[in-house]
């Protein structure tokens, strides 16, 4: 029998959002282990608003809401409040009722800046971490380090001398440009639109391009982030990241790090040492068609003969699904923002998200 297509609209809706969430949604557990964290930065948040004056946006309904901005890959802040104002799902997690009104996508941006000036998205990673490591999900000596481009919001055609003033008069807003013959370099040139992203190639044969550099540092056991930092792009932004994140680790007893073959340089090595860190870097020696070595590696046989090194070398190339994960999933391919500490904003918050979604599973093996 053929059902009558009438529509079923009722004046009164007795139904939660959460009785629409399905028991076995992936998004339960995820809520659980953030709901535990932001009930420990709750002290923090109190130091960061004032006790009088218009309410703004709850704190933990802002970073949930920021999270599925990362689980979803949804790509700018209007297009998310867009999306909570008819998503049940989205509305139970980020814990908006039926009724209540979504947010604008402008007054949900600024509430975002005061999370930045908070250093809130740091604070977020460590008690994720934190909560990790109660449940003994964390290895406490062996590390992996890397690091990955964030390719700017800044356009090419926005690279300009520095003396260049405003550019040539009447030219117009999207003005084509004749790049050819001229010499461009972050000493002389900078972008109009994000000053602090830098040009940058990342190899021989590739094109140079604006960019930020993203450092994570990974734990051994799961695979999970305990460390995210951005800097400018630089030919020795990786290996100056890689010994602040060691640095903030505050490592009681010697920790091994794994690294690949951009990290291989003697002052680097020496610096891990000095910290009590063991270099697992994989080796950069180059040797010509005689024979003959044309560079010389900074690890030796006292790091390479013991066998966590070669495992340390396999174990390493995890962070790379970290940071395949950022890229195609939670969106810091080409940054949306301007700046660097915008930009690492974004990329911790990435982090903490691909944490939650690897959390989950180990928590019930443990």
């Amino acid at each position: 029998m053929r059902g009558d297509d009438i529509g079923t609209e009722r004046l009164f809706s007795y139904v939660s959002c959460e009785a629409r969430v399905s028991a076995s949604h992936p998004l339960r557990p995820i809520r659980a282990i953030v709901d535990e964290v932001l009930e420990v930065l709750s002290a923090d948040f109190e130091g960061m608003y004032a006790k009088t004056g218009r309410p703004s946006i709850a704190p933990g309904k802002l970073l949930r809401a920021l999270l599925l901005q990362a689980f979803y890959s949804i790509r700018s802040e209007r297009q998310l409040m867009e999306q909570m104002d008819y998503n049940l799902l989205f509305r139970w997690f980020v814990g908006l009722s039926m009724d209540a009104a979504v947010w604008d996508a402008s007054m949900f941006t600024k509430n975002r800046d005061r999370l930045l000036e908070g250093d809130v998205a740091t604070r977020f990673l460590a008690a994720v971490v934190a909560q990790a490591r109660g449940r003994d999900l964390l290895s406490d000596e062996h590390f992996s380090v890397d690091g990955t481009l964030i390719d700017a919001w800044a356009s090419m055609n926005s690279f300009r001398p520095r003396d260049d003033g405003e550019g040539p008069a009447g030219a117009g807003r999207n003005a084509e440009r004749d790049f050819r013959g001229e010499k461009r370099s972050n000493q002389t040139h900078a972008s109009t639109t994000d000053p602090e992203a830098k040009l940058y190639r990342k190899a021989n044969g590739q094109s140079s391009r604006m960019a930020f550099m993203g450092h994570g540092l990974m734990e051994n056991r799961n695979g999970l982030v305990v460390g995210a930092l951005v800097t400018q792009a630089t030919g020795t932004a990786e290996r100056e990241a890689a010994l602040v994140l060691v640095d903030e680790l505050k490592a009681t007893g010697r920790i091994t790090l794994g690294a690949d073959k951009a990290y291989d340089a003697r002052a680097f090595v020496q610096a891990l040492r000095a910290r009590k860190v063991t270099p697992h870097i994989a080796r950069n020696e180059q040797i010509n068609q005689a024979g003959e070595r044309r560079r010389r590696s900074a690890i030796d046989g006292r790091t390479t003969r013991h066998p966590g090194y070669a495992i340390s070398l396999a174990v390493r190339k995890r962070i790379e699904e970290v940071f395949g994960w950022a890229r195609t999933v939670g969106g810091p391919r080409k940054t949306r923002h301007k700046g660097t500490d915008r930009v690492g904003q974004a990329f911790t918050l990435t982090a903490v998200a691909c944490n939650l979604v690897r959390l989950p599973k180990p928590m019930v093996a443990a």
